[in-house]
């Protein structure tokens, strides 16, 4: 069992957490049993290390069973090493290294797809975290990260997808117009969500929705720029019926991804 907290070994991991180190290494951190269950199981070949408190194997039985079917060796640590290495303040007694897995955007586009979510300058991690396991449970085809968007190997955006991270494809490094030029390419729509837009519910009665739509999301404080928002075949807002001030966006591109995944399914 390792039980130093010190070793080198446990500070490498515990190094990951920041963003310098994971460009360097490409690696990045797992936290948590639920995360790392999805790894195991959905992107085996992506996992370097894994490292579980005695306990936390023991009451967790679905990740000691995706560990076996894996093939994956676990390196049982004690609490304070767990400790050491995590980034969260109250660590589940689970961690793991693995390899960063990107995807081109043009492979997403080249797969005929349906359904996309476009993110500019995204900066909050939960946010995106959200709208990535949001888009896994709408059917999305693929999530595309552009300009200067968080890092999608954050901590806390891999904790916020929920394994999500390993289910669908997610593809950064493009600026926006080159996504914009793939989606056309694609006979791909793009609808950018900004509260100068058409109401949602014109453009669900419009039958827009049913068409192969990319959804463009811009940042949390200032949304899109007039430049990107009229590169967008159109502008679609999501009406608030109460009295809340705005919506978050994570909430608003959950809806206007289900309105999306309704409509082609109806």
């Amino acid at each position: 069992m390792l039980d130093n907290p010190r070793a080198p070994r446990i500070r490498a991991v515990a190094r990951l957490g920041r963003r310098a180190v994971r460009e360097e290494t490409g690696l990045f951190l797992l936290e948590g049993p639920q995360a790392v269950v999805e790894a195991l199981t959905y992107r085996p070949e992506v996992m370097l290390e894994l490292y579980v408190t005695p306990t936390a194997l023991e009451r967790y039985t679905d990740l000691a069973e995706a560990a076996v079917a894996a093939g994956m060796d676990v390196e049982f640590v004690s609490e304070e090493v767990i400790n050491a290495m995590a980034d969260t303040v109250t660590p589940q007694g689970v961690i793991a290294v693995a390899r960063q897995f990107p995807t081109s955007a043009k492979d997403i586009f080249r797969d005929e797809p349906k359904l996309i979510a476009i993110l500019e300058e995204v900066r909050d991690p939960g946010n995106l975290g959200t709208i990535i396991r949001a888009a896994d449970a709408a059917g999305a085809d693929g999530v595309i990260l552009t300009g200067r968007s968080v890092d999608l190997y954050n901590p806390k955006v891999v904790r916020s997808t929920t394994g999500s991270l390993f289910h669908l494809p997610v593809a950064v490094g493009l600026e926006l117009p080159d996504v914009l030029l793939l989606a056309r390419e694609a006979g791909v729509s793009v609808i950018a969500a900004d509260i100068k837009g058409d109401s949602l519910l014109d453009v669900r009665n419009s039958g827009v929705l049913a068409e192969p739509t990319a959804w463009l999301f811009g940042n949390e404080a200032r949304g899109l720029t007039d430049e990107n928002l009229a590169r967008a075949e159109r502008a679609v807002s999501v009406p608030i019926f109460g009295a809340a001030e705005s919506m978050n966006l994570a909430t608003a591109a959950s809806v206007c991804l289900y309105e999306s995944a309704f409509a082609q399914r109806s």
